[in-house]
């Protein structure tokens, strides 16, 4: 079994102060995998993730493998993922973060060409 940690930052921050008002703050979560389980081998394609809003701000996952000890306390420490666990069930299942037009095909957003 490998114990993973997905961490949070925001590289580019499109506010009007250029201030997240979740700086300061551990966003992570761990999640646990078999040794020959197919998420893992995704997850450990590469080790940082970059996610562009397209708004001027963009996320980056950091991936690291941990022990158990530092899962409790990882775990323990966290303000949660900001809502976006999305991202990490996208590098468990595509080995990356897929773009907004990757997810949403133009048929599912009512655009016309």
């Amino acid at each position: 079994m490998k114990a993973m940690l997905f961490k949070l930052s925001m590289p580019n921050i499109g506010s009007w102060n250029g201030k997240w008002t979740g700086e300061g703050n551990l966003y992570c979560r761990t999640r646990t995998y078999k040794n020959d389980e197919e998420k893992l081998k995704k997850v450990l394609l590469e080790n940082y993730h970059h996610y562009n809003f397209g708004d001027g701000w963009s996320a980056g996952v950091t991936i690291s493998e941990i022990t158990s000890d530092e899962k409790r306390k990882y775990n323990k420490a966290t303000k949660g993922f900001y809502g976006y666990e999305w991202m990490i069930d996208e590098i468990e299942q595509y080995g990356r973060i897929r773009t907004v037009q990757e997810r949403y095909p133009k048929e599912q957003l009512n655009e016309s060409d």
